[in-house]
């Protein structure tokens, strides 16, 4: 998570378009506001926008705005979100839940860097950068016919991948007394975990992941005493693989698709030792395919050597 941060902090200095993947849970949208805190257009607004709640009948005045008359109903000037963001920062959260419509009118803007407002004839600059997000594969989302490619092209220009709470190590530990610490200043209280229920915490899968743990710890905040005790849900199965053996994965049923297929690509790649071209050729995939999936999974993908001639 130190190294995730470092990465957050560089992306934050730049303004280029972020795209951040993780579970469901993992705290994208807090590190969208890291990222916008850490930038040029702190003092701006961040705004977050969900992609599968836009009107597809709505979807041109909700970002550009519309001209008073422009349509029944439109009774006065109305800002969209790309104006009334002007310098700041738009976080579209769940990307891949986004139309077709709301994407070609996106990527219309971001190419151009101009639009106008329903009605309208002026012909204003787009000052906002984009942060997006999606705890689906965005590339498996392409292949459905789900997200158009030109538009990922367009927004994966800084991968981001939030790691799992599982993959967090002493993380679960650290959240949840911070948490904790948290609830006892808010109720003037000084309670504390048992060594049992810090065993408990560290042992559980977190399919919920960081937001499953605040939830825990509130819950078991609020009925015990001095010493919290509160069992937690059954063990639920990782959506990680639980065993690699001999050039095997093995995974519990139910894995999302998604979830199976970058630990594959990278159980793959660490077992030919980090090789990429027999990892894509095992994987009968193209190098590119795969340095793309590396890409967006925040792995390394440095562009490889091409031979001379």
């Amino acid at each position: 998570m130190q190294e995730f941060g470092v990465q957050v902090g560089l992306a934050a200095r730049s303004d280029a378009t972020v795209f951040i993947t993780g579970e469901s849970g993992t705290g994208k949208e807090v590190v969208a506001r890291a990222i916008h805190d850490g930038s040029d257009r702190a003092t701006h607004p961040f705004t977050a926008v969900n992609c599968g709640a836009i009107s597809d009948s709505l979807v041109h005045a909700q970002l550009f705005g519309h001209e008073k008359g422009s349509f029944t109903g439109a009774l006065s000037q109305t800002t969209g979100y790309f104006e009334s963001v002007c310098g700041g920062t738009l976080f579209l959260d769940e990307v891949t839940e986004m139309s077709d419509a709301l994407q070609v009118q996106f990527l219309r803007v971001l190419e151009s860097g101009t639009y106008q407002r329903v009605g309208g004839t002026e012909l204003l600059q787009a000052d906002v950068r984009i942060v997006c997000a999606t705890n689906r594969d965005p590339f498996a989302a392409v292949e459905r016919g789900e997200l158009r490619q030109d538009f990922l092209h367009r927004l994966l220009v800084v991968p981001l991948r939030v790691p799992p709470l599982r993959e967090r190590g002493d993380d679960v530990r650290l959240l949840a007394q911070r948490f904790l610490d948290e609830l006892n200043l808010t109720h003037q209280t000084n309670k504390r975990f048992s060594a049992h229920m810090i065993d408990a915490l560290t042992m559980y899968d977190w399919p919920g992941n960081v937001r499953e743990l605040r939830n825990v710890v509130q819950r078991a905040f609020i009925m015990s005493d001095a010493v919290i005790e509160s069992e937690l849900p059954p063990r639920a199965p990782t959506s990680a693989p639980h065993d690699v053996n001999n050039g095997t994965l093995c995974f519990p049923v139910g894995t999302p698709l998604s979830q199976a297929q970058h630990d594959v690509i990278l159980a793959t790649l660490a077992y030919h030792d980090g090789d990429k071209q027999r990892t894509a050729d095992t994987l009968g995939v193209s190098l590119k395919t795969l340095y793309n999936r590396l890409g967006a999974y925040g792995a390394d993908a440095k562009t490889p050597s091409l031979p001379s001639g």
